[in-house]
C-alpha cells in the first residue's frame, strides 16, 4: 500500500471540546510507510437538497476573512442541519475540524495509542494500532512537519437516520521523513514539501447530549 507521511504542529483549540477520529489515505509524493489505513469504498456524501422556503439562516460565524467556510454545494445540507440542530455553528465547527486534522495525525505519527483511543471508534482505532505496530516492528520512525493548512472547507453535508455527516476538504503543505531502526533516511525529505488534498467526514448524532463530533472516514480528493 502506498501513502503519505505528515506531521502536525500540535496546537489544539481545547475550548471547542471536539473529539474527532479518522483514517486518512494520501501520498506526499514520497514512497514510504502508509501514514494511515485507507477506506476507499465509501463515496463522499452528497449534500441534502432543501426548498428555499424551509431554509433557516446559517449560523454565524459562517464567514471569516478568508471567505466562506463551506463550498456552495454544501449550503443546502447546512441549512437542513440547522433546521434540525439550532446550536450548530459552521465557523466553530471548522475551527474544531482544523484542530482535529492536526491532532489526529500527530497522535498517529507519534504512536500515541492513548490519544487515538480517545479519538477513534473501535474499527478506526484498530486500524491505527495495526499500522503503528507494523511500523514499530520494522523499527521505523517518522519525522514529519506540517508546513501549513492552505485551506479547509465544508464540501458536503448529509442527514441520515438522525445522524449528521459533514465532509471537509483539507489542502495542506507537508514535509515527511521516514528513518529505519539505525536512524538512516529511507524515504522523504524535510526540505521537499508536498501538497495534500484530503476529504475527512465527521459525524454526530443529532440531539445527543454529547457535543463531540467523530471523524468517520477519509480519502484522497
Amino acid at each position: 500500500m502506498t501513502a503519505f507521511s505528515i506531521v502536525l504542529l500540535a496546537m489544539i483549540a481545547a475550548f471547542l471540546g471536539m473529539r474527532l477520529y479518522s483514517v486518512l489515505g494520501k501520498r506526499t509524493g514520497h514512497e514510504q510507510e502508509p501514514v494511515l489505513p485507507r477506506r476507499d469504498d465509501r463515496a463522499t456524501p452528497a449534500p441534502i437538497r432543501l426548498d428555499d422556503g424551509d431554509a433557516p439562516a446559517l449560523a454565524t460565524p459562517a464567514t471569516n476573512m478568508a471567505g466562506l467556510v463551506y463550498e456552495p454545494a454544501a449550503e443546502a445540507g447546512l441549512r437542513q442541519l440547522l433546521a434540525n440542530d439550532r446550536s450548530f455553528d459552521a465557523g466553530r465547527f471548522m475551527e474544531g475540524a482544523k484542530a482535529a486534522y492536526r491532532m489526529i495525525l500527530e497522535a498517529f505519527w507519534k504512536g500515541d495509542r492513548e490519544t487515538l483511543r480517545d479519538l477513534c471508534d473501535d474499527d478506526s482505532y484498530a486500524a491505527f494500532v495495526e499500522a503503528i505496530d507494523a511500523r514499530e516492528t520494522r523499527g521505523e520512525t517518522l519525522e514529519n512537519r506540517l508546513i501549513g493548512i492552505d485551506s479547509a472547507k465544508i464540501t458536503a453535508v448529509e442527514l441520515r437516520r438522525g445522524e449528521a455527516r459533514i465532509t471537509v476538504r483539507y489542502c495542506a503543505d507537508i514535509s515527511a521523513v521516514t528513518r529505519d531502526a539505525d536512524g538512516k533516511l529511507i524515504a522523504g525529505s524535510m526540505s521537499d514539501a508536498a501538497q495534500t488534498d484530503d476529504l475527512w467526514t465527521f459525524r454526530r448524532q443529532i440531539g445527543s447530549n454529547d457535543p463531540n463530533w467523530l471523524l468517520d472516514e477519509a480519502e484522497s480528493a
